[in-house]
């Protein structure tokens, strides 16, 4: 099987593409990714030199670049997304542009090239804030709070409509906060990983009390191979590890592990519309595909923190360039970040 597979330089790609090419002979990969500041090269060495692996460069909006790429493929992996709320808080429109307008131009492709099956990978925010204790099923409300779940959201909804209109070989995905190697430093666990190791503060949200159900990234690549090769068609599954913490505690766990002190703990001003509690019901995908998570959160935050420890060379590369203004517009500049993102919105139209 030839697989297609956006966004295959970032994070939960670059994982997914070494781990099929290891655990399955019949499988050949094209990785179209726009390698934009997330993705990276350095995360495909293992595989760069496979003869079952192509890179090819492009943006899924550009829809006669991915017409070229896809042809000859017989399923699609799509995780290529702009994914994190801050930047969608601080700048909305490449969320809607990448997140929308390119998971339609997939499907439109995928549709004329008779794709066998389409995987949307989506995630857990769609389904909004939680009561406390509970858990969303596949079949919950979807109540996105940010512009980056909003775009997933919409992005769930086109796809969806693709299966019931066009009878569109589509399955959706949505996963919990994933962690593990090759993890971009903006997302929460690299980045309170990096700067433990480093000695610099832990910036927490608010009063640290959202709660979080934590997937080793491992786990998540699994996952997307059953649902590629058994899951049913114009369904949802939900793919949680079950192991639901607090960010403030997690965050004291690393310090623990590390041996650093509590004090570098550092609460910094909430983001807006910031939601408390993200959990999943993963009954469906353990009782239809027969997985579950393997890797415990202790034995997974372990081989996560060794990762990050060994690979000092991968962490310095991409914090070079445009993650350092990023970092110090987010985190170090954060309240007068937000008091201009408040401002700009009483300011009337003009």
């Amino acid at each position: 099987m030839k697989i297609f597979v956006t966004g295959g330089a970032g994070f939960i790609g670059s994982n997914f593409i070494t781990h099929v090419l290891g655990v399955a002979q019949n499988y050949s990969v094209v990785n179209f990714d726009k390698l934009t500041y997330a993705g990276n090269f350095a995360n495909l060495d293992s595989v760069a030199s496979n003869p079952r692996y192509t890179f090819i460069k492009g943006d899924i909006c550009d829809a006669a670049a991915v017409a070229a790429a896809m042809a000859g493929c017989h399923a699609v992996i799509h995780f290529a997304a702009e994914s994190h709320v801050d930047r969608s808080i601080y700048d909305p429109a490449p969320m809607i542009e990448t997140n929308v307008t390119g998971t339609f131009v997939l499907l439109q492709i995928a549709r004329r090239l008779h794709i066998k099956k389409f995987v949307h990978v989506s995630t857990d925010e769609v389904y909004g804030d939680l009561a406390p204790g509970t858990f969303a099923a596949e079949n919950s409300p979807v109540q996105p709070s940010s512009p980056y779940s909003a775009s997933k959201a919409s992005s769930d909804l086109i796809v969806r409509s693709y299966f019931r209109t066009f009878g569109f070989p589509a399955v959706i995905t949505r996963s919990s906060n994933n962690y593990g190697p090759f993890q971009f430093p903006e997302k929460f666990l690299p980045l309170m990983i990096a700067n433990t190791l480093d000695d610099k503060p832990l910036p927490i949200y608010g009063d640290g009390e959202q709660e979080r159900d934590w997937l080793h990234v491992e786990d998540h690549c699994r996952a997307i191979q059953a649902v590629l090769e058994r899951g049913r068609i114009g369904e949802v599954y939900n793919i949680g590890g079950l192991d639901v913490v607090e960010n403030l505690t997690m965050a004291r766990r690393l310090l623990r592990a590390t041996g650093k002190p509590e004090s570098l703990i550092s609460h910094v001003a909430d983001r807006p519309g910031h939601d408390r509690r993200y959990a999943l019901n993963c009954e469906k995908i353990q009782r239809e595909l027969g997985w579950k998570a393997a890797i415990s959160l202790d034995d997974g935050l372990r081989q996560t923190i060794e990762w990050y420890r060994t690979n000092t060379k991968w962490l310095v590369g991409v914090r070079e360039g445009e993650y350092r203004t990023y970092y110090q517009k987010y985190y170090e500049n954060r309240d007068s970040s937000l008091r201009a993102i408040t401002e700009a919105g009483r300011k009337p139209a003009s």
